[in-house]
């Protein structure tokens, strides 16, 4: 089966700073290149991936920052957030809550490790709770 997701920019530094290859960030961002999650987009998502991994006081590689971009692209679809009125703690996290709304008719979610920003709903999920409805539907 796959799913839909908007990855938060957090879930793809998570899995870039960590050593470990069996944590659910890793998992998560791997599930991409293994087709099992199609990542949606928008420009403005992509390039804020890009400005935040390339930031200073993050040790990524050019290499490592391109690799994860491309999957992205590769695998990913662009989705074009419509307004939904919707007032979040951080106003920079509207559009990646636009962007799994204009696909919820897909069943799509949204993989944060920030909870909080956003409205509890049953399809903002953390990388941990999307891998288990990933195993669970094997």
């Amino acid at each position: 089966m796959k799913y839909y997701a908007v990855f938060d920019t957090n879930v793809l530094i998570s899995s870039l700073l960590t050593k470990k290859t069996d944590t659910s960030t890793v998992k998560v961002v791997n599930a991409i290149a293994e087709q099992k999650i199609i990542p949606l987009y928008s420009e403005e998502i992509f390039e804020e991936y890009g400005e935040v991994l390339h930031r200073a006081k993050f040790p990524f590689t050019d290499e490592r920052i391109n690799g994860i971009l491309e999957m992205i692209r590769q695998f990913g679809m662009i989705v074009e957030p419509s307004p939904i009125g919707e007032i979040l703690p951080d106003g920079d996290d509207l559009v990646f809550y636009e962007i799994v709304m204009e696909k919820r008719e897909d069943n799509a979610y949204l993989i944060t490790g920030n909870i909080k920003h956003f409205p509890e709903r049953d399809f903002i999920v953390t990388p941990a709770e999307m891998m288990v409805i990933i195993e669970e539907n094997e």
